[in-house]
């Protein structure tokens, strides 16, 4: 009886999102307060219906109810809690739901905090997400139901995928729709103002914390999911360029794109225009997304399903919204007029060079992964673009990024001088320049990439840390540090997030650049060496699990004279889903991982093992976290959540009659 309540709640949700969609723009353009004030219970509604259905799929799952068509195919009652919760969303229709879960929780959060907003801006913006409700909830109910009731009860279910059966992996797909989908909200944002006619600081200020916390859960979601393929996988690598990793890259790049756009909109209200654009085209990235996702259009080990009418499905709301809010903005971009003017040298340059780098960056990474498809529809050809051209295409754009990033920090609005942070900044390229020359000199018969990207890092951070400190002026060092403790948190929040992304790119090079790997046939109790350890197979042991058997080893590590430990790599064996899995044993270290997988048995009684010593590995997550607690920090800041300083129009609405 609660599967039925809950598709039924989902059919109300859907109701409700209609006359979300209607009512609030209708009462907008009319000027009927009462119309427009019924987006809020709308949308909150809708929100606690979604809920409803969530929570009895959930619910579902961990009592094992079979008689759920989903259930039966994403779980098994031997499996633990933490896997039959996260197969809720481990799959296409449980994993859409999440989907429409998220975006009503976003659409009622506007509700709920969008009190500061004009109530024709607040209804149309809620509208527009609502007609966004419309199309997913169509979807989901008409072609990815996730209540379907089997007529006969099986007595077990067929499993998970063993490779998702992952803590890392529990958590990946949350974060990523809740960056996915937070974009929806600086959609709705870009096409009620071009429906208004007005983007203005006000504006910029609203939209910001959307860009913000969506932003911040996509660094979070791929930084649990380039972890989870580190560990998980067995292939020891952070980053593959797979087709889905793409996808969810390129929103998180224009998203950086539009929260630094969005900044200048916001300080001298210029590049208008242009933070539209991005707006429209950070959510049309996250539709492109769930397409590369659940079309099956291209193959992916990460692709939740494959299935090309639903691809279809997906490729019309792609359109419909993408194609036609591009409409919208060609018929009404002339009217989001800048006002600022700006020298070459000043603030606002360097932002437009930021926003431009990391706009053609996200472009490399489209083509890349479009390129494929395109080649096979009009060539007829099968085309595989990997690793190599990624790295030589997209590299170049990122190294500029890094180098004009502490300059454009400390530039004045308007018209910058350079004269202020000369000092400075000196000393910290004389500095990373040092490092990298070091660096270069203790390597042998290695590339230069990892020097390099060794002063590229400590040029980022360091510069964060000089932009701070100009910030406190002059004076005694009691006084600026005084001033230090009372900068804004969205300062705080800058510098956190600049020191991450330097940190990331330190790691991204080490590991690259210093890597050792090393593939053999061990023998049991036969010591070899890999670098400046010693590994020594040990034993060897078959060992059962909660709903999987594993082939354990156990590999005794030292380096030099130091205190040995074991490492315990696996091989594992579902045998309900009929899939082996490879488990790595990783000894993580600040400075660099020992890495261990066990392979196969061979004929001489050997074991295939494979060993990488990687340096600096943890600095690529380290790095991703500051950058997402960067993010959190300037959410917190007031300004943020507030619409300071922008006072609410008068209100000309009067009662609907």
């Amino acid at each position: 009886m609660l599967i039925e309540l809950a598709h039924f709640a989902l059919i109300l949700a859907f109701g409700m999102s209609i006359a979300q969609t209607i009512v609030p723009m209708v009462g907008a353009q009319k000027g009927w307060l009462g119309w427009m004030r019924f987006a809020e219970p709308a949308a909150v509604s809708q929100a606690l219906l979604v809920a409803f259905s969530f929570a009895v799929l959930t619910w579902a799952f961990i009592v094992s109810d079979f008689s759920v068509q989903l259930v039966y195919l994403n779980s098994h009652t031997d499996k633990p809690l933490i896997y039959k919760i996260s197969g809720v969303w481990g799959n296409h229709e449980g994993s859409l739901l999440l989907w429409v879960l998220i975006l009503a929780l976003f659409g009622a959060s506007a509700a709920w905090f969008g009190e500061g907003l004009p109530n024709t801006l607040r209804a149309r913006v809620l509208a527009v997400q609502g007609s966004v409700s419309v199309a997913f909830f169509a979807f989901i109910l008409f072609t990815s139901n996730p209540f379907i009731r089997l007529e006969n009860a099986p007595l077990n279910g067929t499993d998970l995928n063993p490779l998702l059966q992952d803590p890392g992996l529990a958590f990946h797909p949350p974060f990523l729709y809740l960056g996915y989908v937070g974009l929806s909200m600086t959609f709705s944002f870009a096409v009620a103002a071009l429906i208004e006619g007005r983007v203005d600081a006000a504006w910029a200020r609203w939209v910001r914390p959307w860009t913000l916390a969506a932003w911040m859960f996509l660094t979070v979601g791929i930084a649990l999911g380039s972890w989870w393929a580190y560990y998980e996988l067995g292939w020891g690598g952070f980053w593959f360029w797979d087709p889905v990793e793409n996808a969810s890259f390129m929103p998180w790049l224009i998203a950086a794109a539009l929260l630094h756009s969005a900044i200048v909109v916001e300080k001298r209200e210029t590049l208008k225009s242009w933070t539209i654009l991005l707006a429209i085209l950070a959510f049309g990235f996250s539709l492109l997304g769930t397409f590369i996702v659940r079309s099956g259009v291209l193959t992916s080990v990460h692709a939740f399903a494959n299935d090309p009418e639903r691809g279809v499905y997906i490729l019309a709301i792609l359109g419909i919204f993408l194609g036609g809010s591009l409409v919208l903005f060609a018929l009404r971009a002339d009217k989001m007029q800048a006002k600022g003017v700006f020298g070459a040298v000043s603030r606002e340059s360097a932002l437009l060079l930021n926003n431009i780098l990391l706009a053609v960056s996200c472009f490399v990474v489209f083509v890349g992964t479009i390129w494929p498809l395109i080649a096979e529809l009009v060539l007829g050809r099968t085309l595989s673009v990997g690793p190599p051209f990624f790295d030589a295409a997209f590299t170049p754009f990122m190294i500029a990024l890094g180098l004009i990033l502490p300059l454009g920090s400390i530039l004045a609005w308007k018209r910058g001088v350079l004269g202020r942070a000369k000092v400075p900044l000196g000393v910290l390229a004389f500095f990373a320049l040092a490092c990298a020359g070091l660096a270069f000199a203790i390597q042998t018969g290695r590339s230069s990439l990892g020097p390099l990207g060794l002063a590229l890092g400590i040029w980022i951070v360091g510069g964060a840390l000089v932009d701070l400190a100009l910030r406190t002026g002059r004076g005694s060092g009691v006084d600026r540090l005084g001033r230090l403790t009372r900068l804004p948190r969205a300062d705080w929040g800058k510098m956190t997030a600049h020191t991450g992304l330097g940190i990331t790119f330190i790691g991204v090079a080490g590991i690259l650049a210093w890597q050792i790997e090393d593939i053999r046939v061990a023998q049991l109790d036969t010591p070899y060496e890999v670098g400046r350890y010693t590994f020594t197979l040990t034993d060897v042991q078959q060992l059962r699990g909660p709903n999987y058997v594993t082939t354990m080893a156990d590999i005794a590590v030292q380096r030099g004279n130091g205190t040995p430990y074991t490492l315990n790599p696996e091989n594992r064996f579902y045998p309900v889903a009929n899939m082996p899995t490879t488990e790595a044993a990783i000894k993580n270290g600040f400075l660099q991982d020992v890495y261990v997988v066990i392979g196969e048995p061979q004929a001489n009684g050997g074991y295939t093992v494979r060993v990488y010593i990687k340096p600096l590995a943890n600095w690529i997550w380290g790095g991703s976290i500051l950058m997402a607690l960067g993010g959190l920090l300037s959410l917190t800041d007031r300004r943020l959540r507030v619409a300071a300083g922008a006072s609410r129009p008068q209100s000309n609405a009067v009662p609907a009659e």
